[in-house]
């Protein structure tokens, strides 16, 4: 969450692989839906498959009928995470602490468009930039693409939020 100039909330919905690392994508809206979180993850799915797993805090837009109905139809275990539990699901908790104070601290959103795209370039950034120890010192991108291209052993099998 964070607010606009004009004090207009605004919520970002990150859907990060727990494998490469990849940022998919940063959702900013001003408020997200069940149904709008399964189109997402749908768009998502045209580039990247459907992910075995789906890991979400229990928020209700991940506790609606929409989304279970969604995980059931594409044969994806949901697994919630237990209010107050935030090590069960530390890796996108950090996460989100890295996209608060790296890109939400840092600017001072005008409107919604303007803080769209501040989001999506730091989105980038994140994806192309900084060598992850997990990957062997590699970008999440990059250790992406060489996973797609046979290059290095693995399978994506986790999306968090």
């Amino acid at each position: 969450m964070d607010t606009l100039a004009n004090g207009h909330r605004i919520k970002s919905l990150a859907c990060v692989d727990d494998f490469t690392k990849e940022c998919l994508i940063i959702n900013t809206a001003f408020g997200i839906s069940g149904v709008q979180v399964t189109r997402i993850l749908d768009s998502i799915a045209l580039f990247r498959g459907y992910p075995a797993t789906l890991r979400t805090d229990p928020g209700p837009e991940f506790t609606c009928r929409a989304l279970g109905k969604w995980a059931f139809e594409h044969g994806i275990e949901l697994r919630l995470i237990q209010s107050g539990k935030q090590t069960q699901n530390g890796f996108i908790e950090s996460f989100n602490g890295r996209f608060y104070v790296a890109c939400l601290n840092e600017h001072w959103f005008s409107d919604i468009v303007y803080a769209r795209r501040i989001i999506n370039d730091w989105r980038q950034d994140y994806n192309e930039c900084p060598p992850h120890l997990a990957l062997n010192y590699q970008a999440p991108s990059e250790f992406a693409a060489r996973l797609r291209n046979g290059k290095c052993e693995g399978k994506q099998t986790d999306i968090t939020h």
